[in-house]
């Protein structure tokens, strides 16, 4: 598949999901309830895991993708009612360069709002699905579970000065990767898949997700700060247990040990020291040691189209892999 063919079809799929979406939320009422969903959901925001979970039916069955798009946006809004829930408990100001619905209205507001877009994420999920009801539904509440854990270990890491690098890992499955794939596990699910192919596409969505998250750590220190619509050395000066810091430390020797040892045991830094520590990283290599990790899951995630028959979904699902290793937000 060319680039811009490529680039034309996410746009397409990007297109039409945010016209649903904008479709299921017309006319809604309460205004106190709806207006601040409607603002969030059009406050940015890739729509990675609806585009995966359709372009898996297409890659699995030859579907015609338009059938599963319930089940791709019940996917978007579970994701972001996560994202809601985060920011009130990562104290966020912004989320893609925009304020947080906390923020731009209060706590108790973006609390309901998303235990509402929770709901609906089910309703939706339901609707019109014809195959494999019961394993579809099972898996969408699995993943609401394994997120919900994921924060949890991402919380308690915040506490401890001991997290190992496989800690780590298993929390970003869980926070991260878990939703992917099992967007992608409801797309071959839902388009009555084989069961030879479903496997594979959930495999490919594990490994995906993982690269996605150690590309989002680096991107804290590399991405495009407007776009990426936080500041950088965010996650230093908020002492968070990234790829990039627990890596630091393992290899860290001297003063280089002292300083980071020190960020940890003061649960972050000034915003005015963030470049230094970002050199730290530089003369340990960290930064290149994210990207080889990001490569190496992706390679791992591309292994497992080799399940997949050729199609045109599958070609786009092997370049949606490829951009996210040169994404900059």
């Amino acid at each position: 598949m060319k680039i811009s063919d490529y680039n034309k079809k996410a746009e397409d799929y990007r297109h039409k999901l945010n016209a649903h979406i904008s479709k299921l939320l017309l006319n809604l009422k309460p205004d106190s309830l709806y207006n601040p969903i409607r603002y969030f959901m059009n406050s940015g925001g890739k729509r990675i895991r609806p585009i995966l979970l359709i372009a898996s039916a297409g890659a699995s069955n030859n579907f015609k993708t338009g059938q599963v798009i319930n089940q791709a946006i019940a996917m978007e809004l579970l994701h972001n009612f996560t994202l809601i829930h985060d920011d009130i408990m990562d104290h966020a100001d912004l989320r893609h360069g925009h304020k947080t619905l906390h923020t731009k209205y209060d706590v108790n507001i973006a609390i309901l709002c998303g235990d509402n877009l929770l709901a609906m994420a089910f309703k939706s999920l339901n609707k019109n699905l014809k195959f494999n009801i019961n394993d579809v539904l099972n898996t969408f509440s699995e993943s609401v579970i394994t997120v919900c854990e994921g924060q949890s270990l991402d919380k308690e890491f915040e506490n401890s000065n001991n997290i190992k690098m496989s800690d780590y890992l298993d929390m970003i499955y869980r926070k991260t990767a878990a939703m992917i794939s099992a967007s992608c596990k409801i797309g071959a699910l839902s388009s009555n898949a084989p069961a030879k192919i479903i496997r594979p596409l959930s495999e490919f969505g594990r490994y995906f997700g993982m690269a996605f998250q150690i590309q989002d750590d680096l991107l804290d220190m590399e991405g495009d700060n407007p776009k990426f619509g936080k500041t950088h050395g965010s996650d230093l000066i908020e002492g968070k247990k990234t790829f990039l810091l627990l890596s630091a430390l393992q290899k860290a020797r001297g003063r280089d040990l002292e300083q980071l040892t020190k960020l940890v045991e003061n649960k972050g830094i000034m915003p005015g020291a963030v470049k230094k520590h970002f050199e730290i990283y530089r003369r340990l290599n960290v930064d290149f040691m994210a990207r080889e990790t990001s490569i190496n899951y992706i390679n791992k995630a591309l292994s497992q189209l080799n399940y997949l028959p050729d199609s045109m979904h599958k070609e786009f699902l092997i370049q949606f892999s490829n951009q996210i290793l040169n994404r900059t937000h």
